[in-house]
């Protein structure tokens, strides 16, 4: 195994704007995107269809320098799409149901094991995909699991939200999840902290999204981060995953928990400058690469 490999395991998908924009995305495929600019080479497992938009993906893909071996065309079911709404600098989404993520096969023996798998909970909403993560998990088991919890409504069902997660060993939400799936504390320190003890977790990151971020660890660990007042927010659509992606990088670079959470917070307070969840220029990502001394490949 080697302890340094990433692997990806989810959507990928289109986003379609009111203003007619259509902008490549999914969760797993933003923090897949990113942690290829920032030098991880992820192998992403996903699934899109025989159509232009699965065409673009893969085309896309293949100019970033990401590797599209465990992407599969599916024959019949459609590339993903997830209609956008802004309200008040807020996203909400039309998810399309059936598509090609949705029937997402076991990639094979020929994936090594990793040290840390990435997923969300999107994608799983479909038992072909959950199925194959399972055999996935069971073949090549990964040193660490990190758990990204997306509720979107109706695509969740609260008992298998609650096996992801105890399966896993680090796990970000958001305080809405958090209180959907704990409810009844009034203080979130305390909650996140009866949360992953009761869960068995290494590490809880908990997002408040203006209101930055709190990280716990079994080990102890606790620290919080707030953005810079003066950040530019043209839409969130995309900023957890920014977010997720340093987390993982840090987990990766072995780097203080505290100092992974200032950056985690840092690239998404650039991304929320930008419109939509992923960036094509990789000059983006020069000067946090140059700031972190990490070498990008």
């Amino acid at each position: 195994m080697n302890p340094a490999a990433i692997c990806v395991f989810g959507e990928v998908l289109f986003d379609h704007f009111p203003d007619g924009r259509r902008v490549l995305g999914g969760a797993p495929f933003n923090v897949a995107w990113h942690l290829q600019a920032f030098g991880l080479a992820p192998r992403f497992v996903s699934r899109v269809g025989a159509d232009a938009e699965g065409e673009a993906v893969l085309a896309a893909m293949r100019d970033w320098g990401m590797d599209t071996r465990f992407v599969q065309v599916d024959p019949q079911r459609p590339t993903g799409r997830v209609s956008v709404r802004i309200a008040g600098n807020e996203p909400s989404y039309d998810i399309v149901a059936d598509c090609a993520y949705d029937a997402i096969e076991p990639p094979g023996a020929n994936l090594p094991a990793a040290g840390l798998l990435y997923h969300g909970s999107l994608a799983l909403r479909s038992a072909v995909s959950r199925a194959a993560l399972d055999t996935l998990l069971r073949a090549t088991p990964p040193a660490r699991i990190f758990l990204d919890v997306n509720l979107r409504a109706p695509w969740w069902e609260t008992e298998s939200i609650r096996a992801m997660i105890h399966r896993a060993d680090w796990l970000k939400l958001n305080r809405d999840e958090l209180d959907t799936l704990y409810p009844g504390h009034s203080d979130n320190r305390a909650q996140a902290s009866r949360f992953l003890a009761e869960n068995g977790l290494q590490g809880l990151v908990l997002t408040f999204g203006a209101g930055g971020a709190h990280a716990i660890t079994a080990g102890g660990g606790d620290c919080q981060v707030r953005p810079a007042q003066t950040v530019d927010v043209v839409d969130t659509v995309g900023a957890g995953d920014a977010f997720a992606s340093v987390m993982i990088l840090g987990l990766t670079r072995d780097w203080p928990l505290a100092q992974t959470l200032e950056r985690a917070q840092q690239f998404a307070s650039r991304i929320v400058g930008r419109r939509g969840a992923t960036v094509h220029e990789r000059d983006f990502y020069r000067p946090l690469l140059d700031a972190w001394e990490t070498t990008a490949t």
